[in-house]
């Protein structure tokens, strides 16, 4: 594979923040990880960003592009940013800390 891996600059940039909906909070309990990323990251990218930015090993990554909304203020219309959603499943030994416990 001529995947070229980036540096740590580089997986921040890939990664922007995690999403925390009801959805995504039901899927915490299935190990599953919702993140914003880049839109011109691809699964790998997402993959090989996770396991060395949190040190866990990654089963599956989905991937969606979300589609543009348009959006009114006053009398001009324009878009929304776009973003990109990865679903990160990691193996069950595995977890990410997304909330500090006091």
């Amino acid at each position: 594979m001529s995947y070229i891996q980036p540096n740590q600059r580089d997986l921040l940039g890939i990664l922007k923040y995690p999403i925390l909906t009801e959805k995504t909070i039901r899927l915490l309990e299935q190990n599953q990880y919702s993140f914003a990323v880049d839109p011109k990251a691809d699964k790998t990218a997402v993959k090989y960003a996770v396991e060395q930015l949190f040190d866990v090993k990654v089963i599956s990554v989905n991937t969606s592009l979300l589609p543009l909304r348009k959006r009114r203020v006053g009398k001009f219309i324009g878009t929304k940013a776009r973003y990109k959603r990865a679903i990160v499943e990691l193996a069950p030994e595995n977890s990410i800390t997304l909330f500090e416990e006091e």
